[in-house]
């Protein structure tokens, strides 16, 4: 990433970062008591996330990844005993632990207002590839060749490419002009029970979110094409929050 780029992000991310917590101040007190009123238990959820790529090394002949690794925080969604039972696992579009106000705050985005702080703290960007779970990061970084690279010398953000673009998990939105090479990416193989089965295995969808978040790292290395595509996926977010798009 160019010094430019790196300086104007962080200038970009603080600034917004302060605005957006001006803005959402009077909705969090809300927010708060429809989650606790709704379902008893903590207001926030805590989770270890994977950051940025810090490096990759062959052990044995299989490679490993480390990421810088941090405590994201956001609006609690799920029941508080979501994974007493399967452990870590990705949220599906209909997944019975959210809860009725979480499936809100998820579909209008508002669950993640306290990554607003971790923006302030640098930890994360406004703008960048979703954040992973460390231990499903790396399951997918070996089932997707160069998967982890979307990590490499980038933040996590709070919206991207991918966001405003794909479904939660990547799914491909459907009328979209990606839609007619969906099949392409997601099945590579061909494999005939995935394209009867409405819940294709998490690896092809997330095919296509490494397509976007490539794509965004790509136009980091030049100046002009960062700060267009910044402000594009900026201006963006808020109305996929306002049609409870991408979720």
């Amino acid at each position: 990433m160019r010094l430019s780029v790196r300086i104007t992000k962080r200038l970009i991310d603080v600034a917004g970062s302060l605005v957006g917590l001006t803005i959402s101040a009077p909705a969090i007190p809300v927010i708060a008591a429809a989650i606790y009123l709704d379902d008893r238990g903590p207001v926030f959820y805590r989770q270890k996330r994977a950051g940025t790529l810090r490096e990759v090394n062959v052990e044995s002949g299989i490679r490993r990844f480390r990421f810088h690794e941090f405590h994201m925080h956001k609006f609690r969604t799920m029941r508080t005993d979501a994974e007493k039972f399967s452990g870590a696992v990705l949220a599906s579009k209909e997944d019975p632990r959210i809860t009725r106000v979480g499936r809100f705050l998820r579909k209008t985005r508002l669950d993640e207002i306290p990554q607003l702080f971790e923006v302030l703290r640098g930890t994360m960007s406004l703008v960048g590839p979703r954040p992973e779970r460390p231990e499903l990061l790396e399951n997918l970084a070996h089932a997707i060749p160069f998967f982890e690279e979307r990590m490499r010398d980038v933040k996590p953000g709070i919206t991207g490419l991918a966001q405003i673009s794909l479904g939660y998990q990547g799914d491909v939105p459907v009328g979209s002009a990606i839609e007619p090479f969906a099949n392409e990416w997601q099945n590579p193989f061909d494999l005939e029970e995935l394209d009867d089965d409405p819940e294709r295995a998490v690896a092809d969808d997330m095919r296509m979110k490494l397509l976007y978040d490539l794509a965004y790292a790509t136009a980091l290395e030049k100046f002009t094409s960062y700060l267009s595509m910044e402000f594009q996926i900026i201006f963006k977010t808020p109305l996929i929050m306002l049609r409870g798009a991408g979720r």
